[in-house]
Formats: structure tokens, C-alpha cells, sequence
């Protein structure tokens, strides 16, 4: 019989919460999460930022940041919306999604900051 490896997550730990894809992982570096938007970009995917209180990401909507960044394909032009959604909101987790606007769906969404306890 395989081990499993466990990941404890309680819902009343607000650290222990797991949101999207690599959320089992280590936080991303930037350099992680720039080659995560280059891969959104060159997907083709229309990028987005969403952010949430920790304490309601599980059980209501996040709030979008502006409008989906259609056909935006500079990656520093993301970033720069990612700090900006930052500093305008440091208590709450933002996630970066990539929309495949083919096949009219989410390509990928990630976390891509978690705010300090």
C-alpha cells in the first residue's frame, strides 16, 4: 500500500486554507510568478486579478480588481496591477486567474499573494 502524503487543513486556521493551483506548494517568488503570467500570456489567456478577506474566500465570491485584462500581453503591466491590488488591499489573498476565452473557461488560477498573520 502507497503512503499518502496528508495536508492538514482546517477551516478555522486560516493558514492552513488552500485556494487553486500550486496551493499545496511553498509561496511563489516573483520570479515563480512572472513565469507563471508569461505562461498565461503565451496561452493566450486574458489575465484577471481577484482578491478576498481570508476569512470569507471559502464560502462567498472574491471581489474582481477592475476588468479582466483583455489581450494584455505585457507582463510587467500585469504585475503592476497585481502591487497595485496589493497596496490597496495588504489584508487580503489575490489570486491571478488566466481566462481561455476558447474554450470559455479559466485556464489557471493561482494565488499569488497571502497576507502575513
Amino acid at each position: 500500500m502507497r503512503d499518502v502524503q496528508d495536508y492538514p487543513s482546517r477551516l478555522n486556521d486560516p493558514k492552513s486554507k488552500r485556494f487553486e493551483t500550486f496551493s499545496y506548494l511553498p509561496q511563489m517568488s516573483a520570479e515563480e510568478i512572472r513565469k507563471q503570467i508569461e505562461y498565461i500570456v503565451s496561452k493566450g489567456w486574458n489575465p484577471a486579478i481577484e482578491h478576498c478577506e481570508p476569512e470569507n474566500a471559502i464560502l462567498h465570491y472574491w471581489y474582481m480588481w477592475k476588468l479582466p485584462m483583455f489581450g494584455e500581453t505585457d507582463v510587467d503591466k500585469i504585475i503592476a496591477e497585481i502591487e497595485a491590488c496589493k497596496r490597496s488591499n495588504p489584508n487580503h489573498l489575490i489570486k491571478l486567474i488566466g481566462y481561455d476565452n476558447i474554450r470559455q473557461t479559466q485556464g489557471t488560477a493561482m494565488l499569488v499573494h497571502r497576507p502575513a498573520q
